[in-house]
């Protein structure tokens, strides 16, 4: 059967003499000749690949990648043009370590379109060997995932090929959290500190710290017991920044309970005195914040995290994160039956089936206690057995 003849703008694939092939797309006209663009490869099925790419960046009126444009100078494109106008700072560093430190080393220098799923696997593999956690690896995995999309998305390359590889399984750190009767002693052990207020309503919402250190005046009605979160704390180096919250899901409002509502109140009488006695030291005007130092100063999380280490030790606490009252929040709910949904709500979470992903095991535990109680309460033969006269001698 003969082939058909490609049409014009479609390209033509050839063989070269010394077997290799090639194809070719024109370009346009410049002097009045037709400008060609040529790749060369091993076989027809990878310059066909590449003459697909070229031709889908042509129609969307992109101009077509260079044939040998290595991943690292990709990368470099990438930072600034794609992750850094669309992130939050502190992730856009977190992405320019990963590129510098982990990705350009080893794949820098591969052409774009010549990276194929071995190369990244094997990536993945030098890392593990190299010492690096598997949950790091991940992160590396997830960076180049999300930069080669944007070069597939562009027509840059035909396909995502990090997607096709295997990262490896990195097990969920364990959730650590305080029992109901533990958060109680937290709480009467704070009562004292000036800091009362931020550490009752981060274990009452299960507040990011970023989120707490964030929160503004503007944001919170104490009549209505509502509080908004529509902002994060960053601080990059010396510079401090109000950022977007984690994600579309993490701006919310919530109705905080009564105790917290309470701790508020006491916390914004607290300001009042020290915005008097400062003076025009105060500089916390142009921030509004609910938390902060003693003159209106943005606080460091840091010395945050210090104070609550030292507050647990004080009170014979578990060795808990900051991070950890969050984690208390949900599993205190799960203990009152509250649902995954509302909880997800609370914690502004993508969905309730991540929170059943965090959460899950807990709300098993629940489960099974309300069965028990449940069969204690209604069982007649549970009941029986409780009540048997010889047990009720015993003391």
């Amino acid at each position: 059967m003969t082939k058909r003849k490609r049409g014009s703008g479609e390209g033509s694939i050839y063989k070269l003499k010394d077997g290799r092939w090639r194809a070719a797309v024109s370009v346009g006209w410049k002097d009045g000749k037709r400008v060609r663009k040529t790749f060369t490869g091993k076989t027809r099925h990878a310059v066909a690949e590449q003459m697909k790419v070229a031709l889908r960046s042509q129609q969307q009126g992109l101009p077509i990648a260079p044939e040998r444009q290595a991943v690292g100078p990709f990368l470099d494109a990438w930072l600034e043009d794609s992750a850094r106008p669309s992130v939050r700072p502190r992730t856009y560093i977190f992405y320019e370590s990963i590129v510098r430190l982990h990705l350009k080393p080893v794949l820098g220098n591969v052409p774009l379109q010549k990276l194929e799923p071995q190369h990244v696997q094997r990536l993945m593999n030098q890392k593990l060997e190299s010492g690096l956690s598997p949950r790091m690896v991940r992160h590396i995995h997830r960076t180049l995932t999300t930069a080669l999309q944007v070069a597939e998305r562009y027509g840059r390359v035909p396909r995502n090929v990090a997607k096709l590889t295997d990262p490896p399984t990195a097990p969920r750190p364990e959730v650590k959290f305080f029992t109901i009767e533990q958060a109680r002693r937290f709480l009467a052990a704070v009562k004292a500190h000036r800091l009362c207020a931020l550490y009752t309503v981060s274990l009452a919402l299960g507040l990011r710290l970023g989120e707490a250190l964030g929160l503004r005046w503007a944001d919170v009605d104490l009549e209505t017991g509502r509080l908004t979160v529509r902002y994060a704390l960053q601080r990059i180096k010396k510079d401090v920044q109000l950022v977007e919250p984690k994600s579309a899901t993490s701006r919310r409002t919530v109705t905080f309970p009564a105790f917290a509502i309470s701790a508020l109140q006491h916390h914004k009488a607290k300001q009042q005195s020290e915005i008097q006695w400062a003076g025009s030291g105060w500089k916390g005007n142009d921030w509004g914040l609910v938390f902060t130092s003693t003159v209106g100063t943005p606080l460091f999380a840091r010395n945050v995290h210090r104070q609550f280490k030292n507050i647990l030790v004080g009170a014979d606490l578990p060795d808990l994160r900051l991070h950890d009252l969050r984690h208390s929040a949900a599993a205190i709910l799960i203990a009152q039956g509250v649902s995954a949904k509302a909880i997800s709500a609370l914690l502004g979470h993508s969905a309730a089936s991540f929170t059943l992903q965090v959460y899950g095991h807990l709300m098993e535990e629940t489960k099974r206690e309300v069965a028990t109680q449940m069969d204690a309460a209604l069982n007649p033969v549970a009941t029986q057995v409780a009540t048997k006269p010889s047990e009720r001698r015993v003391q």
